[in-house]
């Protein structure tokens, strides 16, 4: 629902109510918009994802610059009305600023003083959260024609009026008569993009099960355009979309025809990296992993999986295929293809060539020839063991045989795991300095094979879900192996040229601007500024909050501003729990800050008091205990943490009031008596005696863990510290 402020008023529209009020200069597409299509010419705006369609996350305005940051203040800030991750990149189009938040929510502001004029709540049903492995978060929205478009977590493409917030047309980005697999668990996170009157979406949930694929939409009618599917049908039968041709004559024959994608659907879900090119009139969609992520369950070990791990270019107006990029054969990792993409020009063996940068998870920084797809050189941004390079003509990486861990049957630890060497949070480069700067990190993963049948609810890797035992050592041990930097990166050498090293990984997303600055916002909740030239630290801010987003630039009456969504969150947090503060101890404050040179503006005093614990119940049973281990790791994890220690987003368990009642507890996992608020119910998937097993381990860790937790706050601040913080 949009909400013009201060007024609160239900604004909802269908879309053929939305069709049949459309005024005259809507009755037909919009090819062009000189505000995003020229965005260079007006740089004190920011109207698409990246500012411009190359995706740089590059702003020319150089009022804040190495001389004058150290008189950088708040300016205005705005409190969010959730305490969930923050992803959105914000965008500004004459002096409006607009913000998405968790739960795919709309905010409009005026951007010099942060006054609300509108919001808009698209009322996503809680129970939609468990369809999604990595938080009810949003990216962003996209801007055309006077529109804003946002796609919503329950799988809605959404027009809203810029002005007013008001719904224009909304549809169901979900085909009802398509193949999807037997599971379909779609969500959407990610920012649409408009090109040619074209809005494009695509979706998340291969961890779960679905069939990837990207849909264009007509921008001013919201009707369907084209839909490209990323894996191919599993009986190689016409999709009747724009991928029937490469899907049945190329990629069909990479697929085993009798492995479990032909019921989960394959994955190769696009929940990111959407680049449109006017240079090449083409699109670059990144694809993301297998479902499930076992290779041998997935695809009986056969073939490389097209289009899996790769970065396809189609034509924006009919979704034609051009050409494909394969980074991952075989992928068996969670090695996605959905990061941040950009295009740039570079000069290569004396010669001028138009290219995609790209650094995906696998480790490895890519550069390909922007209208062909060819091959031009790729190096390893991160430590990789997963691979001995690639091979130099065709870019095919050179897997190393232990590597294939669904093959081999044996344990495999990887770098970079699971969650990449970069994931989601964007990157950023400078022509000024010619350096690409990478939000880069270490996170190892062991990847134990274990092919359980698919499930209907919860993840379907075909992995162990084990985590971390209470070992103190073996904690500390795997905690000193979590690294982030910021990686300067010179794509014309292939090399690093400077680094800043964090205290951990999962970092916001990056800026860099005209005043020879790089922006970020940290997992310990401090933003910085950085010398583009050298990494020196030249600003800093405690944020209050673990920031993941990334930053942009704007100018309103001749003044710069800087504004960053903060609020800790994402998977990285939800799945390994405590572990993952290890860059230090913060507790999530959803906002809004933007900055200027002379702010006078002020945060309000800081809350990180967390969760606190609880005396737990006195009894536990241990042999239930023991059997709720397993299915607590494989149903409760990947949203309360690792071993049930929460990572400072969710509740953590270990403390609810529910555990020390049985019929209590049943009401909420069983029943879903907060699925509102996102918990969904069980007792579709898990019988009462498997429900009792998680309370009793949840009792039995409450108990382990309650004085070493109360004797972490015995300090002035009251929140744990040092040590304490991971424990």
């Amino acid at each position: 629902m949009t909400h013009p402020f201060p007024f609160r008023a239900a604004l909802y529209a269908g879309a053929a109510l939305a069709l049949s009020v459309l005024s005259p200069s809507w009755a037909h597409a919009a090819t062009d918009d000189p505000v995003v299509t020229q965005a260079d010419r007006r740089p004190q705006n920011w109207p698409a994802n990246g500012r411009t369609y190359d995706e740089q996350h590059y702003s020319p305005l150089s009022q804040i610059n190495r001389d004058t940051v150290g008189r950088l203040k708040l300016a205005w800030s705005s409190d969010f009305d959730t305490n969930r991750g923050q992803e959105g990149t914000p965008l500004v189009v004459d002096g409006i600023l607009y913000a998405t938040t968790n739960w795919s929510k709309v905010r409009a502001y005026d951007a010099a003083t942060g006054r609300l004029l509108w919001n808009y709540d698209p009322e996503v049903p809680g129970a939609s959260a468990v369809r999604g492995c990595c938080d009810t978060v949003n990216r962003g929205a996209a801007y055309w024609n006077g529109k804003i478009f946002v796609g919503t977590f329950d799988n809605r493409l959404i027009a809203l009026d810029a002005k007013t917030g008001h719904t224009v047309w909304q549809v169901q980005t979900i085909p009802r008569d398509a193949w999807l697999g037997d599971i379909r668990s779609y969500i959407t996170d990610g920012a649409p993009r408009v090109a040619k009157g074209v809005v494009m979406i695509g979706n998340g949930g291969a961890e779960f099960g679905a069939r990837g694929f990207i849909s264009g939409f007509d921008a001013e009618t919201g009707a369907l355009k084209w839909r490209f599917f990323t894996t191919p049908n599993r009986s190689n039968q016409p999709d009747h979309a724009a991928s029937d041709p490469p899907l049945m004559t190329m990629a069909y024959q990479t697929w085993g025809p009798q492995g479990a994608w032909i019921h989960s659907g394959g994955g190769g879900t696009v929940w990111d990296a959407i680049v449109y090119d006017p240079r090449t009139d083409l699109v670059y969609v990144g694809v993301g992993n297998g479902s499930p992520w076992n290779y041998k369950q997935r695809s009986d070990g056969i073939g490389d999986n097209l289009f899996l791990g790769s970065i396809v270019a189609i034509r924006p107006e009919t979704g034609e295929y051009v050409w494909h990029f394969q980074e991952t054969p075989q992928d068996q990792w969670d090695y996605t293809a959905t990061q941040h993409i950009m295009t740039t020009d570079l000069e290569i063996d004396g010669k001028m060539r138009h290219v995609l940068l790209h650094a995906p998870k696998n480790g490895f920084f890519y550069i390909l020839d922007a209208k062909t797809g060819q091959f031009l050189s790729a190096k390893p941004y991160v430590p990789v063991n997963w691979a001995n390079g690639v091979n130099p003509l065709t870019g095919r990486p050179n897997i190393v045989p232990d590597a294939l861990y669904s093959l081999t049957g044996k344990p495999w630890a990887g770098l970079p795991g699971d969650l990449g060497g970069h994931n989601f949070a964007s990157m950023s480069y400078s022509a000024q300095t010619g350096f690409v700067y990478i939000p880069a990190q270490q996170i190892p993963m062991m990847y134990v094979a274990d092919p359980q049948p698919l499930k209907q609810k919860g993840l379907n890797l075909g992995i162990s879900m084990q985590g971390l035992p209470d070992d103190p050592a073996i904690r500390d041990g795997f905690i000193k192996t979590l690294k982030g930097w910021l990686i300067a990166w010179d794509p014309k050498q292939q090399k690093e040229v400077f680094r800043v090293d964090h205290g951990g990984p999962w970092n916001g997303g990056l800026l860099a601007t005209g005043g020879d600055l790089v922006f970020q916002g940290l997992a310990n909740g401090v933003f910085h500024a950085y010398d583009a030239t050298n990494g020196t630290d030249r600003f800093s801010f405690n944020a209050q909050s673990g920031i993941i987003a990334p930053p942009i630039s704007y100018e309103v009456n001749g003044r710069q501003y800087i504004a960053v969504e903060a609020g800790w969150g994402g998977i990285y947090p939800l799945l390994l729990g405590r572990t993952a503060l290890s860059s230090g101890w913060t507790v999530n404050h959803s906002r809004l800050l933007v900055f200027a040179l002379d702010g006078t503006a002020q945060l309000p005093a800081q809350n990180d008091k967390g969760f606190i614990p609880v005396q737990p119940p006195a009894h536990v049973d241990t042999r239930q205990a023991k059997a709720g281990y397993g299915l607590y790791e494989n149903f409760c994890q990947a949203c309360h943490g690792d071993n049930a220690l929460s990572g400072g987003v969710l509740p953590d368990l270990r403390w609810s009031g529910a555990l020390r009642d049985r019929t209590a507890f049943h009401n909420v996992v069983g029943r879903g008596a907060l699925t509102a608020y996102g918990m969904a119910r069980f007792d579709d998937i898990l019988p009462r005696q498997d429900i009792e097993a998680i309370r009793q381990f949840l009792i039995q860790r409450a108990q382990e863990t309650y004085p070493r937790e109360v004797a972490a706050r015995t300090n002035p601040q009251g929140i744990p510290q040092g040590h304490a913080i991971t424990e």
